[in-house]
């Protein structure tokens, strides 16, 4: 996979030592070494080729491989679509089957105040009867009063109006609100989170990129430098042990790079799955500006996380519609008054019967005793309500924790990004010296390696130190309840 990128600070670092060792290495020898060295250079090809190798590795890092794990992506940059973490952003809300699950069951939930609504209209139900009765007969049994029963065929209405229930349904109407409205919060929640595991995935991917690009620049550095080991070796200059400690460099620079161009593809693979996408498309990742500084007091971000999140205020809703619903079921115990009425047609009777029937009337029911069903469902009803409301205390510690933490690692990679970056001087540093005491004598090629490793750690780290940083004040944003 190829990825088009300006050159960076960290590349340009790697070009200048690369510059800088091969001077030394030429001003620390004897004049006569000199011309002998250059000349075999020279009928090598390689005085002019070796600088100019370390130069375009650091302009095509990212597009070097080692020939064991070839990048799979080999599309020149300029054929490939940009991906801005925006367009990222649209198409994971756009494409994510998750956040379309979520809003469905927000919609869902907003049609039971509708079922709860519909006890205040009029009850209208249609019946259809036909009887065949053993002559002049009765039901008896199963009720203390008895049914006369007779052959018949009737078509008819009931009507059921609710007068009142002493606010019963009121409590149960205004429940399912607050319950429909705490599903949206968490559809909102929902989004939260799916733009945060995009952002994420985004600035990783970066990271993975701008690595794999250090990785492969290194990886040239110490092939020119095992060039240039081994003309020294085969002109009586330098040991073969110098050459064998500089194979294995190369050897590791390898390791590097294909370990960073699997943490490449991974990371596009995820990023792929956070937009909702099946496959892997080929883009090139657009860099984007860095965010505002963060502010030195915590307290500010923990008061605006308290007021933002989405999950806060869903978990807030939903105490509150437990506890209407508690109130709904302490008033289980007040009468409820209901309209009746009903009429119809006999077409097909006998002589107990007239051809037309109808008749309207109230009916009050009054709870007496039912073994403690109802006080013990407004218990239950009331414990639940408490407990949500101990659910909102323990998510409100949470979230004042996670900003907290988040806040401290976010100023913690901002740090890093200058740390890293001296720690890249200090280490090239390090290396010049280590590569003079080299060149005249005073140092071993142990000493030397070690030097390189330490730059070459130094490096990796700031290539990754920014995008690091990013992906905390994301972590952050998405604490704050503010990532749209």
């Amino acid at each position: 996979m190829v990825y088009a990128r300006t050159r960076t600070p960290v590349k340009d670092w790697v070009y200048c030592a690369g510059k800088q060792r091969l001077e030394s290495r030429l001003h620390q020898q004897g004049s006569l070494i000199k011309l002998q060295f250059l000349l075999f250079l020279g009928s090598l090809g390689l005085f002019c080729g070796a600088p100019s190798l370390a130069a375009q590795a650091a302009q095509a890092a990212p597009s070097s491989s080692v020939a064991a794990a070839p990048p799979a992506d080999t599309q020149p940059a300029a054929h490939r679509p940009t991906l801005s973490l925006a367009d990222a952003e649209a198409r994971a809300l756009k494409n994510q089957p998750r956040l379309a699950a979520e809003a469905l069951r927000a919609e869902a939930m907003g049609k039971r105040v509708q079922e709860s609504r519909s006890a205040y209209f009029p009850q209208l139900a249609g019946n259809l009867t036909a009887v065949q009765a053993n002559g002049d007969t009765a039901v008896a049994a199963g009720a203390v009063t008895t049914s006369s029963t007779s052959t018949r065929v009737a078509g008819g209405f009931t009507l059921t109006q609710l007068v009142t229930d002493f606010g019963r349904t009121h409590e149960l109407v205004r429940s399912s609100q607050l319950t429909a409205q705490a599903a949206s919060q968490h559809t909102e929640d929902v989004t939260q989170q799916t733009l945060r595991d995009v952002d994420e995935a985004y600035f990783a991917t970066e990271a993975a990129e701008s690595v794999r690009g250090t990785a492969a620049a290194v990886l040239a550095f110490r092939r020119t430098s095992l060039r240039q080991l081994t003309a020294l070796a085969q002109s009586q200059l330098r040991s073969t042990l110098d050459v064998q400690f500089a194979q294995v460099l190369v050897s590791e620079a390898q390791m590097a790079v294909v370990q960073a161009d699997s943490n490449v593809q991974e990371a596009r693979a995820q990023l792929a799955a956070t937009m909702g996408e099946d496959a892997v498309a080929d883009y090139v990742l657009a860099e984007q500006p860095e965010p505002p500084l963060l502010e030195d007091d915590v307290a500010v971000y923990v008061r605006e996380a308290l007021n933002t999140r989405p999950d806060l205020k869903a978990l807030q809703l939903q105490a509150q519609a437990a506890q209407q619903f508690a109130k709904a079921e302490g008033k289980l115990k007040y009468p409820d008054v209901n309209l009746l009425g009903t009429a119809g047609e006999v077409p097909e009777r006998d002589h107990t019967l007239e051809q037309n029937y109808g008749a309207a009337g109230i009916n009050i029911h009054v709870p007496v005793f039912n073994g403690g069903l109802y006080s013990g469902r407004a218990a239950e009803a009331g414990l639940r309500a408490q407990a949500a409301n101990r659910d909102v205390s323990s998510l409100t510690l949470l979230i004042t924790r996670d900003v907290r933490t988040n806040w401290a690692r976010a100023k913690d990679a901002y740090l890093q990004i200058q740390v890293a970056h001296d720690l890249v001087d200090q280490t090239g540093v390090a290396l010049r010296l280590a590569q003079a005491r080299y060149d005249a004598g005073l140092g071993s090629i142990v000493e030397l390696n070690q030097a390189e490793l330490s730059q070459t750690s130094a490096l990796i780290a700031a290539a990754s130190a920014r995008f690091n940083y990013l992906g905390t004040r994301t972590a952050l944003n998405y604490t704050l309840g503010i990532l749209r």
